[in-house]
């Protein structure tokens, strides 16, 4: 399989997918948006993009798109088709890498592109006899094509000697980001455990409602078991 990336096999591990059914545009975004990451953050990611929880930014091809403040009010959007075949082309490449003695956790993705392959006309459908075009069906006036894509992901560690320096620079700095983010995780599980505490005031409090409301329920029972044993006693 050709690849557009001139660079040796060794220490690299690369995945594609061919004649993918979906928009080259939306795929270059969403490879733009993993490129120079750790391949389970750009999992997370893709996953979280699928979900529709996070955006993707659009550097070209985003006339008439709204702005994110995700994105801190960048242009993006929710390509939920493009995020699935590129995570699905991720996953085979993260297993060649695994097969081929890296590290499956500390590899980064290096090379991350999508191309426009071929273009296919949409004929239509057999019927009635067209108005004059020379085929049957009746063809609508706008004719729209199929255009097919190729994905291509290549992954290899941080540490590589073929690397340049654009990319060594670009992996420093989201290893940096990484490494906030990993920092700030204690602070979160503090909130998780104020949060529990919250929870364990909410089931006391449920709990004494629960023994008020028995409370409730048994004194009028034992009222009116006290004047039963007073009329016994005057007779």
């Amino acid at each position: 399989m050709k690849y557009s990336m001139n660079v040796k096999n060794e220490g690299i591990a690369k995945a594609q997918s061919k004649d993918v059914n979906a928009s080259y545009k939306d795929l270059g975004a969403v490879c733009d948006a993993i490129r120079y990451t750790r391949a389970d953050m750009a999992l997370a990611l893709l996953d979280r993009v699928i979900a529709m929880e996070m955006p993707v930014p659009y550097k070209r091809h985003n006339k008439h798109m709204g702005s994110r403040h995700e994105l801190g009010g960048a242009k993006g959007g929710y390509p939920k088709k493009a995020a699935a075949e590129v995570k699905h082309t991720l996953v085979n490449a993260i297993a060649n890498a695994s097969n081929s003695g890296m590290d499956a956790e500390s590899v980064f993705v290096i090379h991350a592109v999508a191309n426009k392959t071929r273009i296919e006309r949409r004929y239509p459908s057999k019927g009635s006899l067209a108005w004059g075009r020379g085929m049957y069906g009746r063809s609508s006036l706008n004719h729209s094509d199929i255009e097919y894509a190729k994905i291509e992901i290549g992954l290899s560690e941080p540490d590589a000697q073929f690397l340049t320096s654009n990319m060594r620079y670009f992996i420093r700095k989201n290893s940096r980001t990484l490494k906030t983010q990993e920092a700030s995780k204690p602070q979160k599980k503090k909130e998780d455990k104020r949060g529990e505490a919250k929870v364990d005031v909410q089931k006391a409090g449920a709990q004494k409602d629960e023994a008020k409301m028995i409370a409730g329920k048994t004194a009028p029972l034992a009222i009116t078991a006290n004047k039963e044993e007073r009329k016994e006693d005057r007779k």
